[in-house]
């Protein structure tokens, strides 16, 4: 417990000067950790950019702040057990550098609507090998969204829940609960985990036949916001914590199945 600690200071003592400092510049030339060394990176964070539909842009949520902040926890925390690049990344799927990142993210996938040579790619990209971590949506109609397009990917599929028992969660950090992480300003001026009538969190998943996670799915919740405000005093440390952990694991997870 004491070197998790350490360790998050290590990651949240740098970024306690940026927000003062963001409204003069967004990306502030000191903000990354130091530039690798020792060869190529072994691993990007990558976010999935997808269609959705009049919604503009939905899979650009907390990009590219939550992104960056996050590469720069991973690095503090595993930069001694994974080479991992400097920068995160975005691709499409109809991108031909898809097939090089064994890991994306997709945010709001509420409102995400895959045509279906979108979903033949996404369905070839997991079945090769890619994993797709889904976050940052909430209530019965993004759910019932979220449901169809994964449908249109794996109509043998159903989702599942995950038991906290899976080594998803004990990979790298042991997780034993499943956090509702809230929206920053959510909690911030209302004290709401919660939104939407998105009431329950939980940490589900779409997996083969061999028993591989393909698809990670966390409802009502979200972590992305909390990678991007872990550097906020307002914002509870708790779910900084939170969030950090299940993204390592689920980057580990995806590095090794």
């Amino acid at each position: 417990m004491k070197a998790a600690l350490a360790a998050l200071l290590m990651i949240c003592l740098p970024l306690m000067v940026w927000p003062a400092q963001r409204q003069r510049e967004p990306r502030l030339p000191g903000y990354m950790p130091r530039p690798r060394t020792g060869g190529p990176a072994e691993y990007t964070f990558v976010r999935l950019r997808y269609s959705s539909g009049g919604y503009r842009s939905m899979w650009a949520t907390d990009y590219p702040k939550g992104d960056i902040q996050f590469v720069y926890g991973l690095r503090g925390w595993m930069d001694s057990k994974l080479n991992i690049a400097d920068e995160p990344d975005s691709v499409s799927l109809d991108d031909k550098e898809l097939f090089k990142y064994p890991f994306i993210y997709a945010v709001e996938p509420g409102y995400m609507e895959l045509s279906t040579e979108e979903a033949a790619k996404l369905r070839e990209y997991l079945r090769r090998g890619g994993f797709l971590m889904m976050d940052d949506f909430w209530g019965e109609a993004e759910w019932e969204n979220v449901q169809w397009q994964m449908k249109k990917v794996f109509p043998e599929y159903e989702i599942r829940e995950l038991p906290l028992s899976h080594s998803i969660f004990h990979c790298y950090f042991d997780i034993d609960k499943v956090v509702q992480v809230p929206q920053n300003q959510n909690w911030i001026y209302y004290g709401r985990t919660d939104e939407k009538g998105g009431i329950v969190p939980h940490y589900e998943g779409i997996i083969d036949e061999q028993g591989r996670i393909l698809v990670f799915i966390a409802r009502n919740t979200d972590n992305g916001d909390a990678w991007e405000w872990i550097d906020d005093p307002r914002y509870p440390l708790r779910f900084g914590l939170a969030a950090y952990h299940l993204g390592m694991n689920i980057i580990i997870y995806a590095m090794t199945h």
